[in-house]
């Protein structure tokens, strides 16, 4: 069999069943059985397979996915976001559009301890929109900020898709964390002009509204009651994985004993939040390790038929010249994300795209971030980026998706001068890591 031909039965296969409704993991499964039997010898092949794939759940590099989960969950039910947020708002005053400026800092600080965009998506949703409009925001305004600031959860640390990511393409976890930290503050300062921009070029959406007046003692006292602990977890995590003290793993469950210790602080750790905590983190872990299976395996696969090396020769075949293919594999990401999820791309793509970027004489750690923004944008990609439904799902119910769609446009726009950036200027992804 070709190797073209390999790889339309087994992504053919993958594609024609999840068309079906089934699962991601399990038509990655039932696809990678049906390509086993069919390239590696019936039944001893599926049996070898299996084997294989339940070794790659037992790497340490995967501890990190559910103690991140657990830590942003923790964050989220106990309340420690809500404070973080209602702080942040007191701090700055009258400043114009200010709701908006709270959702991106806020927003910020959330990201880096839930891990999660989805989870930062529908906690600022829910907490800031109906606010917003109250207070008479435009729809661009309140949902915009949201959308783009929910995105960078994938890039800044904790992020457990980048630990996913890095667990598939067997690179390394503490790097590619740490090397989203300078990328990931360019992009919240390019939400911060973008929004200033906005309320320069009209004023009216985004009206002031009379505060209640503080003094810098007042000030200073919630900053470092709501604001200092929580950012300073994250920046003492991400420190120490820096200078070699903990491993991303051990980084993970300090985060999570952080988190717990701050919510015992503060009152709020109670049985409930904890119980709904480890549930919701269970829930995701467990969909993320068949992941992990079903790439494995389909990346045996791939190897086995001759389909990825097939691939690759055709690819670098044409003779383009590297950051043109770089540009062709973005798109082909960014595309995706319009009709896929994350995860399903990832699978898809990592096993293919890796192996073609080290051909192609790429830095691991500086492609898996630019892969990672490319997921990042595509979660806002209309028509079907995942976050533009979780913002319909919890923004008003007159809420358009027309509206949901304008408001995700300029922020796109920064994902993508970040990507130029990091294209112009490698050293912004790898610099950290170097140290």
């Amino acid at each position: 069999m070709e190797w073209y031909e390999a790889l339309g039965l087994l992504v053919g296969s993958i594609m024609f069943l999840m068309a079906l409704g089934m699962p991601v993991a399990l038509a990655f499964l039932a696809a990678n059985i049906l390509g086993a039997w069919v390239f590696m010898g019936g039944e001893r092949g599926i049996s070898q397979l299996l084997n294989n794939g339940w070794g790659s759940l037992t790497i340490f590099a995967l501890v990190p996915i559910p103690l991140f989960l657990l830590m942003g969950e923790i964050f989220f039910q106990t309340g420690l976001g809500g404070r973080m947020f209602s702080a942040i708002d007191k701090l700055l005053g009258r400043l114009p559009g200010r709701l908006s400026y709270v959702t991106v800092l806020g927003g910020t600080g959330f990201s880096t301890l839930s891990g999660s965009s989805m989870g930062s998506t529908a906690l600022l949703g829910s907490l800031m929109v109906p606010e917003m409009k109250r207070r008479g925001y435009k729809s661009h305004m309140s949902i915009g900020p949201i959308l783009g600031t929910g995105g960078l959860a994938i890039i800044i640390p904790p992020s457990a898709l980048a630990v996913l990511l890095a667990t598939l393409a067997k690179i390394d976890v503490g790097a590619l964390l740490i090397a989203g930290v300078i990328p990931g503050l360019i992009l919240a300062a390019f939400y911060i002009a973008t929004i200033y921009i906005q309320t320069r070029l009209d004023p009216d959406a985004a009206p002031p509204y009379d505060v209640t007046p503080m003094s810098a003692g007042e000030k200073l006292g919630i900053l470092m009651r709501d604001v200092v602990p929580m950012i300073g977890l994250m920046v003492a995590i991400v420190i120490m994985m820096i200078n070699g003290i903990v491993t991303p793993s051990e980084a993970a469950a300090f985060g999570a004993l952080g988190v717990l210790i701050l919510a015992a602080i503060y009152r709020c750790l109670t049985w409930d939040a904890i119980k709904k905590s480890v549930r919701g983190a269970l829930r995701v872990t467990l969909m993320a390790y068949l992941i992990v299976f079903g790439s494995a395996t389909f990346s045996q696969l791939l190897a086995f038929s001759g389909a990825s090396r097939g691939l690759i020769n055709w690819a670098t075949g044409f003779d383009l010249d590297p950051t043109m293919m770089l540009l062709v594999m973005f798109g082909v990401l960014l595309v995706l994300g319009m009709f896929m999820e994350q995860i399903s791309i990832m699978l898809l793509t990592v096993p293919i795209f890796f192996p073609l970027a080290q051909t192609l004489g790429f830095d691991p750690i500086w492609f898996g971030l630019i892969m990672l923004l490319a997921l990042e944008i595509s979660f806002t990609t209309p028509p079907f980026g995942l976050l533009l439904f979780v913002m319909k799902g919890v923004a008003p119910a007159e809420t358009t998706m027309r509206e949901i769609y304008r408001a995700a446009m300029p922020f796109i726009f920064c994902s993508l001068m970040v990507v130029g950036l990091l294209i112009l200027f490698p050293i912004l992804a790898t610099w950290l890591p170097g140290l």
